[in-house]
């Protein structure tokens, strides 16, 4: 279906908000728990692109999805990683930006044997 814009300049016209230079510094990352669509969509986060990739894990996305019943049982080694459509094996030591990260990116995570809540995939 076409869409017709009510002012010809449409693309000039509208200015993004959410663009890498207004977030200070940070950059948003959206991050997935796979299999567990309790969590219906990615989470979004403001992050320094410094962060070391064990603190994501740890500060950020263990409390996120903590009160999910499989999330205690999340063994980390094992999770399967997807950065930006690619699948990752990143190093926990590294920045997020080492890691292959930027502003917008969306980490994707599947937890082998983990498929939400009694196998239903939430």
């Amino acid at each position: 279906m076409s869409v017709t814009a009510i002012v010809p300049d449409y693309a000039d016209f509208i200015e993004a908000r959410d663009v890498k230079a207004n977030f200070h510094g940070n950059i948003v990352v959206y991050v997935h728990w796979e299999k567990h669509l309790s969590f219906c969509s990615a989470v979004a986060f403001p992050l320094p692109p410094s962060m070391p990739f064990a603190a994501l894990v740890r500060d950020v996305i263990a409390p996120t999805y903590a009160a999910h019943p499989d999330a205690a049982r999340i063994e980390w080694d094992k999770v399967e990683w997807m950065i930006d459509g690619e699948r990752a094996s990143p190093d926990f030591e590294a920045s997020l930006e080492a890691n292959g990260l930027d502003h917008k990116s969306l980490i994707r995570f599947w937890t082998p044997g983990l498929d939400g809540w009694a196998g239903t995939c939430n």
